[in-house]
This record gives structure tokens, sequence and C-alpha cells, in this order.
């Protein structure tokens, strides 16, 4: 059973393509191609986390996101969930922080007896979460190992949260996160005008020297953090060097490149899941961001 969550505008946009980690040809995914597969839309703002039974009067928008995620566990329970011998939550972008955030309580739903583990791709900013956590009224819902720890603002950070996740995870990422670096990361230096990655946040072909420079050490900031966390035996870790925002839905990124110790991230999550072998593999090689497309002409 797989249950897949994400914000990414191209799938709002142009609707699912279960590819990746959702497709049904066993060629292009021969470990999870004959799973049953749930896509849910990220569309609450709060991680489905938030749970205000007041309607802010100013919008007329609802803070609920916690109660559309039990909505959806308890409907897939009813259509047999509960009876899975594998089960997998998993989700990329925004999705991915969710995942870290509920696969505790995703873990507790299911027997003893049933394989459950998290895999997940993840992007974040301080002054958003601060936002986020103050508009939906999180800060009492947020992991208590975290928050007593420190600010809770900082605890909608993956950093902070995956030391205390009981449930085996794999973390899957780019150290060179093309919409983190574009829409998070370039915020918080002073002086830079946003609107001018416009073109270089599409394509590294469009970015000239100085933004070349600035994602480089975006890349060198995000391995030695990754670095930092212990190396438990139960997590997997795929932290390349391309310059996308996800590999999880993509034929191409899933089963074919990037790869890391002779592994696609498909290979490797297969392996990590089933038992076969651990992964934990950062790219520390490659310092400045890698073209991982088909057809690509660098």
């Amino acid at each position: 059973m797989s249950y897949l969550e994400s914000t990414d505008y191209e799938f709002i946009k142009y609707g699912i393509t279960f590819k990746g980690i959702l497709d049904s040809d066993s060629q292009f995914n021969p470990d999870f191609y004959n799973w049953h597969k749930v896509f849910v839309h990220y569309c609450d703002g709060s991680l489905f986390l938030s749970d205000v039974d007041q309607v802010d009067p100013t919008n007329n928008i609802t803070f609920r996101g916690g109660r559309i995620y039990n909505a959806v566990m308890e409907e897939m329970l009813d259509k047999g969930m509960w009876n899975a011998h594998n089960a997998m939550l998993t989700g990329f972008s925004a999705g991915g922080l969710s995942t870290i955030l509920h696969c505790d309580r995703f873990r507790a739903l299911f027997p003893n007896t049933t394989r459950v583990k998290e895999g997940e791709l993840a992007n974040q900013s301080d002054s958003h979460f601060a936002g986020v956590i103050a508009a939906n009224e999180l800060r009492a819902l947020l992991p208590s190992s975290c928050a007593s720890k420190r600010d809770p603002n900082l605890c909608l950070f993956a950093e902070y949260l995956v030391e205390d996740v009981a449930t085996p995870l794999f973390i899957a990422e780019s150290a060179f996160d093309m919409f983190q670096i574009a829409y998070d990361f370039i915020l918080t230096i002073p002086g830079l005008d946003p609107r001018k990655w416009e073109n270089c946040s599409r394509s590294l072909e469009q970015c000239n020297a100085t933004q070349i420079g600035i994602i480089k050490d975006f890349g060198t900031i995000f391995k030695k953090t990754l670095m930092k966390l212990n190396n438990s035996s139960s997590r997997g870790v795929f932290l390349d060097s391309c310059y996308l925002h996800t590999h999880i839905l993509q034929s191409y990124n899933w089963i074919f490149f990037p790869v890391l110790d002779n592994k696609s991230v498909g290979k490797a999550i297969g392996d990590w899941f089933y038992d076969r072998s651990i992964f934990q593999e950062i790219d520390a090689l490659n310092l400045y961001p890698q073209y991982c497309y088909p057809l690509s002409k660098k």
C-alpha cells in the first residue's frame, strides 16, 4: 500500500501521472509496480496537521488539514488497508515533510506483522513555517520531543524531526533542490532580487556565474546538515547533486539517473524497504549542481 501526497504545482496544473514509485510497469518499478497506490492532493497548507473549529472570518478559510488526514486513513482502513502486508507513506516537497510528521502515527495503524516504512523528500523555509504554525494553530500539535528542546518554530524542519522518528525512514533528496533554492534560500540573502532567478530556477543553462556560486553554497550547507544526523541502521539516505525538485514521480530519475553506489533511487529504496541492504549514500564528489535529465545537452 503506497500513500502519496504532494504540493508540486505541475501535478496540480496538469494532473497526476502515475510514474516513478507509482508506475504499474514492472520494467520501470519492479519493487512496487503491483501495489495498491493512493495519491492524496495536498490542499490544506498545514502539512495535514491543523484542527481549528473556527472559520477564518477575514478570508473564510478553514484550517482542518488534520481532519483530512484522519478521513483519508479511515477510508483506506475501511477498504482493507489494515490487512496490508507492506505499507509505505511517502511524499515529496511539503508532502515529504508531512510524511515525517505523520509516519509514526501511520505505523500505529497497522499490526506489528506489517512492514511499514516511510520515504520522503522535503523542502523547508523558517519564516514560512513560523507563519504556518501561527495561522494553523499548530504549536500544541508539534512533536513534543522536538518542541521541548528548542524553539517550536524550528519543529517543522526535517533536520530537527528525523532523530525522534521511530519508524524506518528513507530520505531521498538532491543537495541542489531547484525549488528550495529559488523560493526559499535566495530570500534569505540580502540584496538579491528573486525575480532575476525565474529563468535560473527552470534550468542551469540560464544561470549566470553568480547564481551558480550561490547554488553551490546551498549544496554545501545542505550536505553538511544531513551529515550531522546520526546514521541509524533503519534510515536510508540518497542525496545526489542533481538540479531537481523530485525523484520519486519521474520515471527517468526514479530508475535510470542519478546513480549513487551503482544504484538508482528506485533500486536503493526497494533494497532498503525489503531489507535487502542498507543504503546511506551522499554525493560528496560533485560540488556543483548536475544535469540529470534525459536528452540533456550537458
